[in-house]
């Protein structure tokens, strides 16, 4: 299977979207294509040094509003290192500097590291609503890869991870639970096969903080080999939308196989592009500078039930 060039979703409503890339699209036919394995990043277990704050009134979390620089997202999950900080991730794409269809990290640039970002639940097209929490961008692919001097396309195209460090003094409102869903479990290592379910939970700020409309289900289109494991096609139903981009994705086994990144035109049309986590995590493993950065798994049970 050939992945076709993609583009972030547009958003026409509001500026404060114009970076937020999501989804229009509906439950398709799965086609053929080959698993493609790859490493796997070192995991937390949960609760080993940091005590989260419980699941139900958890302010911060996989599934919450993110504001940089005035563009909104969607948090994936939550991430930890050897020192106890806590990072929340999100698309890179989400502090990028060009437009909706930018989608090359290699080319596009980002507003610098440093930058604050502001955590919400109940965001609007009118403003951000109610700031939950305060975090700094700290590691960007699309940054590190314009300072290693990037080049392979593939992962100038596919590899869309940015964490932001949450503030000390809002620690405690986190929890790595994904709402609705649970998990995740761990990290996906081998890809998806043509078919496999996959579920994931956007926040976009075109739902004014409706979260009964942000649980997804859908099925994977399968690997595409020619991409070196970066990318994982699908389609979802209910559709995503612009904001929900950054949203992470579970496998049926409560997994956590990538990040929400592009929109596919064709040749098929409204299907999703995820990042592969599994790879992006280890890219910034090795280019962040944090020691002992790793995945964090959610407090509750992954419960795949509609």
């Amino acid at each position: 299977m050939t992945v076709a060039p993609s583009t972030t979703a547009p958003s026409t409503t509001s500026t404060k979207l114009r970076r937020a890339s999501g989804a229009l699209a509906v439950l398709g036919s799965a086609v053929l294509a080959t698993a493609f394995a790859t490493s796997a990043p070192a995991q937390a277990q949960v609760g080993t040094t940091t005590a989260w704050a419980p699941a139900a009134t958890a302010q911060i979390h996989p599934g919450t509003m993110m504001y940089t620089d005035g563009a909104q997202c969607t948090a994936n999950f939550v991430y930890t290192d050897a020192s106890s900080n806590v990072y929340v991730g999100y698309a890179a794409h989400c502090a990028g500097k060009g437009s909706s269809t930018d989608t090359n990290g290699c080319t596009t640039d980002s507003v610098p590291l440093g930058t604050k970002v502001d955590f919400t639940n109940d965001g609007s097209l009118l403003d951000e609503g109610t700031i939950v929490g305060h975090g700094t961008l700290v590691y960007s692919s699309w940054i590190t890869e314009h300072q290693l001097g990037t080049t392979d396309p593939n992962t100038c195209a596919y590899n869309d991870l940015a964490l932001v460090k949450v503030d000390p003094a809002d620690v405690a409102k986190v929890n790595p639970s994904v709402p609705f869903w649970g998990g995740p479990t761990g990290i996906d290592t081998d890809g998806t096969a043509a078919g496999d379910r996959v579920y994931t939970y956007g926040n976009s700020s075109l739902r004014a903080g409706l979260s009964p409309l942000s649980p997804h289900t859908g099925a994977s289109l399968g690997d595409d080999p020619a991409d070196g494991g970066w990318s994982h096609p699908l389609y979802t139903v209910s559709p995503g939308i612009p904001g929900d981009s950054g949203s992470g994705f579970m496998s049926a086994d409560g997994k956590a196989v990538g990040v929400l990144s592009t929109l596919g035109l064709a040749p098929l049309p409204a299907s999703n592009n995820i990042g592969d986590l599994a790879k992006e995590l280890a890219f910034a493993q090795a280019h962040s500078g944090f020691s002992g950065l790793t995945l964090v798994n959610g407090t509750e049970p992954f419960n795949p039930v509609l």
